[in-house]
C-alpha cells in the first residue's frame, strides 16, 4: 500500500469526571488522532496516547506531534509499505518514543485490515467474539466514597475493579471495599508510588485477596520488583516497566512479576503487543490489555488486540461512557454484561464522528 497523505488532529476530549492518580488529576484527554490515506482512498486511524505532560513516561503530546510531523511520517507518506510492522525497521534509528511509533503502526494496521476487508481483530490473528473488560477507578477522597463508586460499577456489570492507590490512600481504602464486596475481583494500581521501604504496607495488601498489585515501584526497577515479588503472595503486574519484548524477557528471568498489563501505545503498537503476549503466554505469564483514558479510536484498537488468546484476564477497556459524555467514534463502545462485543466490520469497526472531532479539535496538520 502506498501512503498518499497523513492528517494529524490535536484533540482535547473532556472527561465526564476528573480522574485522580498517584501523581495528579486529569480533566481532559489531550491526544492526537492520525489519519493515513492510501492510493485507493482508504483511510486508517489511530491515536497517539501521550498525555500533555510527561508524567506517565517521557513522551508528551507536543513532542509527539513534532516527532510525527518531522521524523516519522515523512518516512511513510509517499512510500510503499508492505506490512504495518515494517515501521519497526523503518524507525529503528529513533530511540524509544514508543507512543509515537505506535500511532503510525496502529493506523497502518487499520488501513491494512480494511484493504484485506477483514476486521482488525481477524487481521491480527484474534479469534474471540467478545472480550471481558474491567474498570479503573481513580483515587477517591475517602474509603466510603470508594466503596460507593465500586458499588456503582459492579451494578453496571463490571466484574473486575481496578483501584488507584497512593501513600495515605491504600490499605484502609481497599480493605473497606473488600469488606463490602468479599467476592469481587479486585486489584490495586500504584503507578510507581511506592518503594521497597514501603514493604510492610504492601505486605498488608496480601490479606485482601487481590488479583494483583500493578506497578508498585519505579518503572526501571526490575530488580527491586523481583525482590518485592519474592516477599508478596499477591501477584505483581508490571505496566510502565515493560516497554518491549526484551523487557518481558528480563522480567521473566528475574521473577519481577507474574502478570503484564500490555498497553499498545506503551510498547510501540499492535505488532509489538502481539509479540509480547505470545512470548509471555509461552512462559506462564498472564496478560491483559491496559488503557490510557483512551478515546474511542484507541479503545477500538484495544478491543481488537484483546481478542488474541494470550490475553487471559479482564481488560481495561470499559464502555466509552465510563470516561466521556461525547466520544469521537460512532457507534460508541458499549458493554454487553461484563464484555465488549468485537466488531465484524473491516478495520477498527467504528466510524469517526466528524462532528465531535471538529468540536474538540484544537489543531490540524496535513502532510503529502
Amino acid at each position: 500500500m502506498k501512503i498518499e497523505k497523513a492528517r494529524l488532529f490535536k484533540i482535547d476530549l473532556p472527561l465526564r469526571n476528573a480522574f485522580e492518580v498517584s501523581f495528579g488529576v486529569i480533566k481532559y484527554k489531550r491526544t492526537i488522532i492520525l489519519e493515513l490515506t492510501d492510493q485507493d482512498g482508504n483511510c486508517g486511524y489511530s491515536e497517539c496516547s501521550a498525555f500533555d505532560v510527561p508524567f506517565y513516561n517521557e513522551e508528551f503530546r507536543s513532542g509527539a506531534w513534532d516527532l510525527l510531523k518531522e521524523q516519522l511520517l515523512p518516512k511513510v507518506v509517499g512510500h510503499d509499505i508492505n506490512h504495518p510492522d515494517d515501521i519497526y525497521q523503518l524507525f529503528s534509528h529513533i530511540r524509544r518514543n514508543n507512543m509515537s511509533k505506535a500511532c503510525v503502526n496502529c493506523a497502518l494496521w487499520d488501513l491494512y485490515a480494511k484493504r484485506l476487508q477483514l476486521p482488525l481483530a481477524k487481521a491480527l490473528g484474534g479469534d474471540k467474539q467478545k472480550v471481558e473488560v474491567g474498570v479503573s477507578i481513580g483515587v477517591q477522597s475517602s474509603p466510603e466514597k470508594l466503596v460507593e463508586t465500586v458499588r456503582g460499577y459492579l451494578n453496571d456489570g463490571y466484574r473486575r475493579i481496578k483501584m488507584k492507590i497512593k501513600p495515605g490512600a491504600d490499605y484502609q481504602f481497599i480493605k473497606a471495599v473488600r469488606n463490602e464486596f468479599p467476592e469481587a475481583m479486585l486489584m490495586a494500581d500504584a503507578n510507581s508510588a511506592y518503594r521497597l521501604k514501603d514493604l510492610p504496607m504492601l505486605q498488608r495488601l496480601d490479606e485482601l485477596g487481590l488479583l494483583m498489585i500493578e506497578q508498585p515501584l519505579e518503572p526501571g526497577d526490575l530488580v527491586d520488583h523481583a525482590q518485592l515479588q519474592s516477599k508478596l503472595k499477591t501477584a505483581i503486574c508490571l505496566d510502565e516497566s515493560i516497554l518491549s519484548l526484551a523487557d518481558t524477557k528480563k522480567m521473566i528471568q528475574l521473577g519481577s512479576g507474574r502478570i503484564i498489563n500490555i498497553k499498545v501505545a506503551r510498547v510501540g503498537g499492535l505488532g509489538a503487543a502481539k509479540q509480547i503476549q505470545e512470548y509471555a503466554s509461552k512462559h506462564g505469564i498472564q496478560c491483559w490489555c491496559g488503557g490510557m483514558l483512551d478515546s474511542g479510536v484507541a479503545r477500538a484498537e484495544n478491543v481488537a488486540i484483546a481478542t488474541l488468546q494470550g490475553y487471559t484476564l479482564p481488560n481495561d477497556i470499559a464502555a466509552s461512557t465510563r470516561y466521556y459524555n461525547q466520544d469521537i467514534i460512532k457507534p460508541v463502545v458499549e458493554l454487553d454484561g461484563t464484555y465488549v462485543n468485537v466488531s465484524h466490520r473491516p478495520g477498527l469497526g467504528y466510524e469517526i464522528d466528524w462532528d465531535n472531532m471538529r468540536k474538540f479539535c484544537k489543531a490540524e496538520l496535513v502532510l503529502k
